[in-house]
């Protein structure tokens, strides 16, 4: 106990310490601002939250919210709480002082309508607490099966059904209006009897207060001519924060007759990182010890919004040296100076050549090619290195491979098994194709979204194939084309976004009039059987019914108009010329965005195919730029990739130094990633020369028997299984795993499968066992194959001393050898 009690006082001491170290001193303010600048109050439930900042000398802010001193005029009026939270008391105008170090501010005050029984509107100020206290949550009542026979709309999405639910059921025990204490929302929600849920509210507080006003008046759910929630709004919307920093937030909602009312207590808070800064139930950011950015979402009745934190590393920073060489190293310095840290190194050419050959083809480079690039003396080798790897067949058959992922290139099991195989080698080889010649990323996408016939003469039909239904449809092309995780709103409001049940069936309209068909193969079974080819056309009329309304969809793309289509048109052309409109602010941020996490590990919006208000850019100038960039050349992937390649930020090497070491969003090192179950595969049986064979892997001059050229997901590999190879039932790259496992080490260690490569009769263990060559010379040769790189002086002493020990056994020690290096986290990382 008195160690406890030690360790309590210590802690305590701490963040005393801390907090008057966060405070700005008299001499350090230049000003106070109060946000509202005016109030008014109507009514007793209206308490809205004043925050107060000081303008420091050095340009900075600071909040004081919770540390400044607060006297109203007249008292019989209102009183402002410690927090900074204004609570009405009686009718009349006065003013309220703010003062903190001497500085002060005065805004008018009015309130009126206090201690009058207001009417309450249902959806506005029920079912909001609802939201708040957690009762519709997906846990808890606003599951499908609802909870101990209580059933909410999860999140309060519907409110007349939650209405109609709490009103008309529970034969008046629920509600009691002639007794309002006495009902049970009211007793169990305080804990005043038993409720699974424990204790939401407490019996005086605003929550309880609201509710038992509500029953109290009747439980009325509203007048049609009630406003409705236009939007919401947060204050302050950005702030740059200290570690161990604080800051208050206000959110507004907007309502549909101009009217705006403080709901910060009502709404709800989440941090996208809460590890850098995270939000309390009363929209109190809080930071920590770690540097970087973070989005606070605020949630109130089915609209989103967020604030942004930004977290210096705060100490000084030596002054460094960076050749900018693009707007994309242009735009990351500036990030890095917002957040105060330093870059590390370039890395070494050894590093690079690996690194790019990997990123770009999939593929180890040769010794030979290390050593040339290493050797050549072109100030423009590197830039140049990139756009020779753009016109391999490697480059295609990789990037092939990366998309066949997402748009779901599966032969799949079934009756029809033999001919899904035709289709799907024909998809695979026409995005290869694509991808070589460079077709522009706009054009495959109307290509894929429009296309009809049958799949020998049109391969993207294929992409129809398992996409059976509207649902599947939306989710797919705004997963995959958009970059939004549309699948949410399929039954109820987006819980993150803005998006609603009305946008997501407005845009599975677009598909209504797909239309399919089984063609027979002349000379084989019948339709259905394993002969029949499948054929997309465009029915003369369809529609399709939104779940909320249970009427036909009216066709409108996100954020835009309805559309109509005329009998026997395509709707698919007009949904694709809408994405890949200039003013679309989805498609060329999705498909910039999703290449940047392929080359650095990480999204500028991470998850990648995430884009939402509250999953903000790291770098939103970046994404916006980079997408810029995308539409100026024609949706080019490959100027796309020479963009990213060619710029000093992809050419830092992965070492942190002491500023950067904790930095996960902002580029200044280059983030390891382990290889894909592919690539691994491919450099397991490049580096043992043992290659590998795929039966019934059609022939390609252009490329060897490789998993990166492998069409679908059905050739059978226990490696790529256990290595994350997806199975391609989602549009989601989060299928592929790429996180270790304790299967993946054992399998490198001590397989049949890796062991047999390793000892292949003239692979490359035996090869240079038989080498005439010095040893030396053929110990750097395999950590060239294996690292990129050749061996320092203690690496190759060991491999060496491993040669000598065991004379008459050359193939094995060499077998040891590469087994080593293939077990290293230098090989299986490209870093």
């Amino acid at each position: 106990m008195r160690i406890l009690a030690s360790a309590m006082l210590l802690m305590s001491c701490g963040a005393a310490a801390a907090e008057n170290d966060r405070l700005p001193k008299a001499s350090d303010i230049r000003e106070l601002q109060v946000y509202p600048t005016k109030v008014g109050l109507r009514g007793s439930d209206d308490a809205p939250q004043l925050i107060v900042t000081a303008m420091l000398t050095n340009g900075k802010t600071c909040d004081l919210s919770a540390d400044a001193t607060y006297k109203v005029g007249d008292a019989k009026v209102a009183e402002v709480l410690k927090s900074g939270r204004i609570m009405p008391v009686g009718n009349g105008s006065t003013t309220i002082t703010v003062a903190f170090a001497g500085k002060t501010i005065s805004i008018p005050l009015a309130a009126s309508a206090i201690g009058e029984n207001l009417p309450i509107n249902f959806p506005n100020q029920v079912v909001p607490i609802f939201t708040k206290l957690g009762c519709n949550s997906g846990g808890c009542h606003g599951k499908a099966s609802g909870q101990n026979g209580f059933k909410l709309s999860l999140l309060g999405f519907e409110p007349e059904l939650d209405y109609m639910t709490l009103v008309k059921e529970g034969r008046g025990r629920r509600l009691m209006p002639a007794s309002p204490d006495h009902s049970l929302l009211l007793m169990k929600a305080s804990g005043q009897i038993a409720h699974g849920g424990g204790r939401k509210m407490e019996p005086n507080s605003e929550e309880y207060k609201v509710l038992r006003r509500w029953v109290a008046a009747g439980m009325p759910f509203g007048k049609d001519t009630d406003p409705t929630v236009a939007k919401i709004t947060i204050y302050p919307e950005h702030r740059v924060l200290s570690n161990q920093d604080r800051q208050q937030l206000a959110v507004y909602a907007h309502y549909s007759d101009g009217s705006i009312e403080d709901i910060t207590r009502r709404a709800q808070f989440e941090s996208n990182e809460a590890e850098i800064a995270a939000v309390d139930p009363t929209g109190l950011v809080s930071t920590f010890g770690l540097t970087g950015q973070a989005a606070i979402m605020a949630r109130y009745q089915g609209q989103v919004t967020a604030f942004s934190s930004v977290v210096p590393l705060g100490k000084p920073i030596p002054k460094y040296t960076f050749e900018a060489k693009s707007f994309i190293d242009n735009l990351v310095v500036k990030k890095w100076q917002e957040l105060g840290i330093v870059p590390s190194e370039l890395c070494s050419d050894e590093t690079f050549i690996r690194r790019v050959y990997l990123d770009i083809s999939g593929t180890l480079p040769t010794p030979k090619q290390v050593l040339e690039f290493v050797a050549d003396k072109d100030a423009t080798k590197r830039e140049k290195l990139v756009d020779k790897l753009l016109e391999q067949p490697e480059y295609a058959f990789y990037f092939a491979n990366k998309w066949a992922d997402i748009l779901r290139v599966k032969r799949g099991t079934g009756n029809n098994n033999q001919n899904r195989a035709f289709g799907t080698f024909a998809f695979h080889t026409w995005i290869k194709d694509a991808i070589a010649a460079d077709k522009p990323y706009d054009d495959m996408v109307r290509e894929i979204l429009g296309a009809i016939g049958e799949e020998s003469k049109n391969p993207p039909t294929v992409w129809f194939k398992d996409i059976l239904n509207a649902e599947q449809f939306v989710d797919n092309t705004s997963q995959v084309f958009l970059g939004l995780r549309l699948a949410c709103a399929n039954c109820h409001h987006h819980p993150y976004e803005k998006w609603s049940q009305d946008d997501y069936w407005g845009l599975a309209a677009f598909f209504s009039r797909v239309g399919r068909k089984a063609l027979p193969v002349p000379g084989q079974t019948q339709q259905g059987q394993q002969g029949a080819r499948q054929v997309i056309f465009v029915s003369t009329n369809g529609n399709v019914i939104n779940k909320r309304t249970n009427r036909t969809a009216v066709m409108r793309p996100l954020d835009g108009e309805p559309m109509t289509a005329e009998r026997g048109a395509d709707p698919r052309v007009e949904l694709a010329e809408w994405m890949v409109d200039a003013k679309n602010p989805f498609f060329a941020r999705a498909v910039a965005n999703r290449y940047w996490a392929h080359f650095f590990g990480r999204g500028i919006v991470d998850p990648l195919d995430d884009m939402r208000v509250t999953n903000p850019p790291s770098n939103p100038e970046l994404l916006d730029a980079l997408a810029a960039d995308v539409m100026k050349n024609k949706y080019s992937l490959k100027h796309l990739i020479q963009t990213i390649c060619k710029s000093r930020v992809y050419q830092l090497t992965s070492a942190p130094n002491e500023f950067n070491k904790h930095d996960k969003q902002s580029y200044a090192r280059y983030y390891p990633k382990r290889m894909s179950a592919e690539v691994l595969f491919d450099a397991v049986s490049h580096v043992t020369n043992s290659p590998a064979n795929f039966n019934g892997l059609p022939s390609d001059k252009f490329a060897p028997n490789r998993a990166i050229m492998l069409p679908d997901e059905s050739f059978a590999s226990y490696f790529l299984d256990v290595f994350g190879r997806p199975q391609r039932i989602s549009a989601c790259e989060c299928e592929r795993v790429s996180e270790a496992n304790l299967a993946q080490t054992l399998h490198l260690l001590n397989s049949d499968e890796v062991q047999g490569k390793l000892s292949r009769n003239s692979g490359r263990a035996e090869v240079l066992a038989k080498d005439p060559r010095k040893d030396e010379e053929k110990v750097q040769e395999l950590f060239l194959w294996c690292w990129g790189r050749k061996p320092n002086e203690q690496q190759m002493k060991l491999a060496l001393d491993n040669i000598a020990k065991h004379p008459t056994a050359k193939k094995e020690s060499y077998e040891n050898i590469l087994w080593a290096l293939i077990n290293s986290k230098a090989f299986v990382f490209n870093q």
